[in-house]
Formats: structure tokens, C-alpha cells, sequence
């Protein structure tokens, strides 16, 4: 299997080349990674994103916005399979995904951490469980650079949340008193921290805490190996973590 990393220049880009670059993955092939400038490295490097595509099987995507927006279209153009880590995505990003998932395979995923995902399963099925009466909150914490807030994983344990309870109304700000059914989040940024995520049930004496917390960046990048690994035997269709790992 032929693997590409798109804006391999960035935090998770760079993690991906030297995980790919470690031989711990016989069945893959590390074939290059694009970047906006010309550079000398040690493999080969695309300034055309499309050029990348039409070497790779499946290329992983932790870039902009922007960039995965461009992406998604080449992977549709090519047929080639994707794998995007990217948050902060819109409204336009998930039409877009949804129409290249009819031409090819692609994984939009939040977050690729093995853990967070299993997080996901753990907190739709407590949502589930559990009364309607319990309040349910969001914490997360990010080093101080991340730009979308709350985070896309902190949203998707919203999402996994109201899925589980069949409804509900995300307040990111909240001022006063609040709202029954609200799912409320709040965002810490500082310092270096890789990702904190914490959803809290709160029930009539008494609170459930699930929570994940990851210290290597490394993760996720293994994490998206994995998901690459795992698309490579798939047909058309837009997949996520879940599918992965058979959650």
C-alpha cells in the first residue's frame, strides 16, 4: 500500500513521515509528502497536491481547512482514498466529503486516537443509559496555538452525546442560568498540552466522569496508519474512526 502525507511540513505531517520512515509497517510504502515550496528531504516531495495523489493509494490529510477542501475534490478527481484529520471544518467540507465518498473511500476523523474513539462509544452509550434529568458538560484543554474552539473532538462528544440521548442543544458560551438540556463546553488553551478531554454526567447526588487525556502526538499518527490500513480493503463510502475499530 503506497501512502502519502499532505502538508507533511506541519505538527502531525512530520510525526506521520517519521512513523512511516520507522519500518514498523512491512505492507506500507512511503511515497512522499506535498508541501506549498520546493524542499530537499530525504523522499519525495510534491509541490502539486494532485501530483501526490496520483503516486499514493490513500493519503492522510491533518492540513487546513483550506487545504482539505482542495483535497477532498482531488481525491474525488483521482479516485485516490483519504484519510482526513483536519478540524475545523464547515458546513461546505462535510457536503463535499459526502459527494467524494461516492466516487471513492475517505475517513473524516476528529480524532484518530484509538483511546478518544472508544471515548466516543463510552459516552453515546451512557447518553443512552442514563435519565434525561443528568446535565451533561464538556471540558477540554489544548496548548495555546489551536485555533478552533472547542475543539472538533470536544464537538464530536457532543455529537456522540446527543446521539445517545436523542436530542439536545450545544451551548459553546453560556452566560446565566442553565438550560435543561443543554451540552455545554468549556475551553481551556495554555502551555503544551497534547489534548485533554473530559464529558461529565451529572445526576441528583452523584456524577459519572468519562475522559481520555494524551501526552504523545504520536497517536495520532499511528492512529491514522491504522485507519489507512484499514481503508485500503474498503469500497466508495465515507467511514470514521468507529468503522475502524469495529465500535
Amino acid at each position: 500500500m503506497k501512502i502519502g502525507v499532505a502538508g507533511y511540513t506541519g505538527r502531525l505531517g512530520q510525526l506521520l513521515v517519521a512513523e512511516l520512515q520507522a519500518d514498523k509497517y512491512p505492507s506500507i510504502e512511503f511515497v512522499g509528502g506535498s508541501s506549498r515550496t520546493s524542499r530537499k528531504e530525504s523522499f519525495n516531495v510534491y509541490t502539486s497536491p494532485e501530483d501526490l495523489f496520483h503516486v499514493s493509494d490513500c493519503v492522510i490529510d491533518f492540513t487546513t481547512p483550506e487545504a482539505t477542501l482542495h483535497n477532498i475534490y482531488t481525491a474525488a478527481k483521482t479516485k485516490k482514498k483519504l484519510i482526513v484529520g483536519t478540524t475545523g471544518l464547515a458546513e461546505e467540507h462535510y457536503k463535499a466529503l459526502a459527494e467524494a465518498a461516492k466516487k471513492t473511500a475517505i475517513i473524516q476523523a476528529a480524532n484518530t486516537s484509538v483511546g478518544v474513539n472508544l471515548l466516543l462509544a463510552l459516552v453515546e452509550d451512557a447518553a443512552k443509559k442514563l435519565d434525561r434529568a443528568w446535565d451533561i458538560e464538556i471540558f477540554e484543554a489544548h496548548h495555546k496555538n489551536k485555533v478552533d474552539a472547542p475543539s472538533g473532538t470536544a464537538l464530536a462528544l457532543g455529537n456522540a452525546a446527543k446521539e445517545g440521548r436523542g436530542h439536545g442543544n450545544f451551548a459553546n458560551f453560556r452566560t446565566g442560568k442553565r438550560v435543561e438540556g443543554d451540552i455545554g463546553f468549556a475551553v481551556s488553551r495554555g502551555g503544551d498540552v497534547v489534548g485533554e478531554h473530559m464529558v461529565t454526567f451529572f445526576g441528583a447526588g452523584e456524577r459519572l466522569e468519562l475522559g481520555h487525556k494524551a501526552t504523545d502526538r504520536a497517536l495520532f499518527a499511528r492512529g491514522a496508519i491504522q485507519a489507512a490500513q484499514w481503508l485500503h480493503g474498503q469500497s466508495t463510502g465515507l467511514y470514521t474512526m468507529r468503522d475502524v475499530l469495529g465500535l
